[in-house]
């Protein structure tokens, strides 16, 4: 979800909420008699015993050893053809792409690039304008819908898929679940969305299992915070919808300034007021996972809250449904104890799953991978930032921050984070207000690809060079991909000529992009180096400044001479002296450059000498 710059609550920074405050002694007064508690266990130990089973039914694409590589991609977006673009236009004049698009020819077209996860975001059903009243789905109301498509993070229907996306809406679930088994036969692993700290404001879910229960449906609506409520309330206050001011948008003519909410939930991103503003998360309710947030954060977490028990049943029908892994968004939000006993029990369906954290505190990374089970962690705040400052060769851009990154941030725990340079929160790299032209940042993709064994991620059209360009609607033009309208991809459609996916409509330079993505995650996606080897940092050496940065990745099998050089004018000339212990290693090998296949004819020594033009990169193996 786009994060929301100095989030707050009630004035102060979001902290991380962990298993310190586990048992409250304020909470005797909530705990059911223990008939009915015994009567919950028997039923969830049915349950879990019948997931299994369930589980056990069904063949699960499984991993080799592999850096794992991510595609992210919004099927709204991805596979529609139709090129209008018209500014809040509704999906039958801009169109949307489908589960069905995402074809056999789409899905090797993307394993071109050796990637061995694709990251389906959107497919839940959320919040929207077009009209599915004819299949039973109630109209969501303009006041309370970001854009005309709506945003993937306002979940309307949990145990649903988005009918925008199906050819068939009465079959949209079974679209969806032969879009995960077309992507298991490409020996691809499916992850989406799970967005746990809020809902749509809408949220009813119309295809829940019978024995679930709606969030708040058996809440005491009199109590601002009780611990067996799913929503925080705002008592006698009916919700006021925000108000854009004077900015008038063809979606203005259905907002009447309305909506029936009464008493008024919290917004997601912890305002605890009836009327949000219009720069909050006002789409979204906050969920309860049993922090009474207005009274010191007190934690009520035994008995399990209603909310937690829920939000694993949910992760667990989506497991059933052939899902790998989810990504987990803001998952600073919600409490430490929460993912700490939420993780395990999924793993029991299907050990093999994975959990990767939106995160954006370095100071609790490791927190959340300890306690919090996850496998994988956001990068951005980290390296992200400090690659983006040399992409855009800014006057504070420092190599440091590399350093930074592998040295202090994540020392011990590289291995767990998520390395990328776009998704659906950051702009693009080709936009106007990133660094305007995709090649700029190349280097830095080789060092995000380079520098830990973790995952690293590409955002579709990130590899053609999409600009992200034009006044789409709610997500204006802000150098993104819009994620709230209807609208096409150009750079993405060209390489996806109508269906075809075989990148003729691309121009030269955008070829040669993609070929790059794809040469330089062939390279890391299987080194021994990357995955399991060592890393030192090269000392300085030569002409190397502030903005030139060079490593070694070693192991017994393989070494690697990683040099980028962000610097826009002057070449990098350096002879890199390779230490003893790293020579030991291993035999040596021809010296090749592995970005271009290129034997540098260097005979074996203990030095390398190294020419690179301005903003380039190389992978050495030696």
């Amino acid at each position: 979800m786009r994060k929301v710059e100095g989030l707050k609550v009630e004035g102060r920074r979001l902290k991380p909420l962990g298993l310190t405050k586990r048992r409250s002694s304020s909470t005797s007064h909530l705990s059911p008699s223990r008939g009915g508690r015994g009567r919950t266990c028997i039923f969830y130990v049915f349950f879990l015993l019948f997931s299994l089973s369930s589980f056990a039914q069904k063949q699960h694409t499984k991993m080799n050893d592999k850096q794992i590589v991510i595609y992210q991609l919004l099927p709204r977006l991805f596979g529609n053809k139709n090129t209008t673009n018209t500014p809040y236009g509704t999906i039958e004049q801009n169109g949307s792409g489908k589960f069905n698009d995402i074809t056999d020819k789409a899905l090797d077209g993307i394993k071109e690039l050796h990637v061995n996860y694709v990251w389906y975001t959107g497919a839940l059903a959320h919040a929207s304008l077009t009209d599915y009243s004819a299949y039973g789905i109630k109209v969501d109301d303009a006041d309370v819908v970001k854009g005309r498509a709506g945003s993937p993070y306002a979940i309307r229907d949990y145990y649903d898929v988005d009918p925008d996306l199906a050819v068939d809406v009465k079959n949209r679930m079974k679209e969806f679940e032969a879009l995960v088994k077309r992507t298991h036969a490409k020996n691809l692993k499916v992850l989406i969305d799970f967005v746990p700290n809020h809902v749509a404001r809408s949220y009813h879910s119309y295809a829940k299992p019978k024995n679930v229960i709606d969030f708040g449906a058996e809440d005491d609506v009199t109590k601002a915070f009780s611990a067996r409520n799913d929503y925080y309330y705002n008592p006698g206050q009916p919700f006021a919808a925000p108000t854009s001011g004077t900015k008038q948008t063809p979606i203005s003519v259905l907002q009447d300034g309305k909506f029936d909410e009464n008493p008024a939930k919290a917004t997601g991103n912890n305002v605890f007021s009836a009327q949000p503003k219009y720069d909050d998360w006002y789409e979204t309710i906050k969920l309860n996972y049993g922090v009474d947030y207005q009274n010191s954060e007190k934690q009520y977490f035994d008995p399990i809250p209603p909310v937690w028990l829920k939000m694993r049943d949910i992760l667990t029908y989506w497991t059933n449904k052939g899902v790998d892994g989810f990504r987990c968004d803001m998952a600073e939000m919600v409490p430490i104890a929460f993912w700490n006993w939420v993780i395990p029990q999924v793993k029991k369906v299907n050990p093999d799953l994975i959990f990767l954290g939106e995160a954006y505190n370095p100071k609790v990374y490791k927190q959340y991978l300890d306690e919090g089970k996850f496998d994988y962690l956001y990068d951005k705040v980290g390296l992200y930032d400090g690659l983006k400052k040399l992409i855009r060769n800014e006057p504070t851009a420092d190599v440091a921050a590399i350093k930074q990154v592998w040295q202090v941030e994540s020392a011990g725990f590289g291995k767990h984070m998520l390395r990328f340079l776009e998704n659906h929160d950051e702009e693009r790299i080709a936009s106007p207000g990133f660094a305007g032209k995709a090649e700029l940042a190349l280097p830095a993709m080789v060092v995000s690809a380079t520098l830990g064994a973790g995952a690293v991620m590409l955002y579709f059209g990130q590899e053609v060079g999409e600009p992200g360009k034009g006044m789409e609607g709610f997500g204006g033009d802000d150098n993104r991909t819009t994620i709230f309208d209807y609208w096409g991809v150009p750079n993405h459609q060209k390489w996806m000529n109508h269906g075809a996916f075989d990148g003729k409509q691309l121009a030269e330079n955008e070829q040669k992009l993609r070929a790059y993505y794809q040469q330089l995650l062939k390279v890391t996606s299987t080194s021994d180096a990357v995955i399991n080897g060592e890393i030192y940092e090269v000392p300085i050496a030569g002409n190397m400044n502030n903005r030139m940065y060079a490593f070694i990745r070693y192991s017994g099998k393989q070494r690697l001479l990683v040099v980028a050089n962000f610097d826009r004018t002057q070449t990098l000339t350096a002879n890199i002296e390779i230490p003893d212990q790293i020579l030991k290693v291993k035999h040596s090998a021809p010296v090749t450059d592995l970005l271009t296949d290129r034997k540098l004819n260097i005979p074996a020594g203990t030095s390398i000498p190294v020419t690179l033009a301005p903003v380039s990169a190389q992978v050495i193996e030696f």
